[in-house]
């Protein structure tokens, strides 16, 4: 994807404000602070076109990213620990909900810190996901953080722990060094072609 290419389509705080699908979009979901932001600012090639906190919660909408004609790329709100008020996740799970259920054509973007275990959102989504039928990769964030040995047996286990078939291993990713950049990439191409 060419950095150009990207732009800022529409940011909905309400279910009502989302669109009708008519593009194919790969929706970025995961734990907050797993990295959300950072991944479609290194996939995008657009630094700071989302904007990057240390602090769980951030974002608190849904954010449309433009890909040239081809579709868009989703940033959703994260689930888990957020420092917020519970009225207010419980509202970003409503939105999270609506989204969802709008039946987009595309993929699912799982994150998931390659430290952690699979938690019960992250379970969720995957019995989402298949309930729905929505295609689905997962990524694991922060590989930086951990030695390149560790990678195999992580993305084992977390195959495992959420039941990835053949060929659908975690795809190692970091934001600071760019593992897994290209790999990503290609994987968001094919979904919105």
């Amino acid at each position: 994807m060419k950095p150009v290419s990207a732009r800022l389509e529409r940011v909905c705080v309400t279910p009502s404000q989302l669109p009708a699908p008519t593009l194919p979009e790969v929706a970025v979901i995961g734990r907050s602070n797993v990295g959300k932001s950072s991944l479609i600012n290194a996939v995008l090639g657009r630094r700071g076109l989302m904007r990057v906190s240390n602090t769980p919660g951030r974002t608190q909408s849904v954010i449309f990213v433009g890909v040239g004609e081809r579709g868009y790329v989703v940033d959703l709100p994260g689930y888990g620990f957020a420092r917020a008020p519970r009225a207010a996740r419980a509202a970003w799970g409503r939105l999270v909900e609506a989204y969802l259920v709008r039946g987009a054509r595309g993929a699912a973007c799982l994150l998931m810190d390659v430290r952690r275990e699979p938690g019960e959102g992250d379970l969720m989504m995957v019995d989402y996901f298949r309930q729905y039928g929505r295609p689905f990769f997962v990524v694991m964030t922060k590989a930086d953080k951990v030695s390149r040995g560790e990678w195999k047996p992580r993305a084992q286990a977390l195959s495992k722990a959420l039941d990835l078939g053949p060929g659908e291993s975690p795809i190692p990713f970091s934001a600071v060094s760019g593992e897994g950049v290209k790999n990503v990439v290609k994987k968001i191409e094919e979904s919105l072609a």
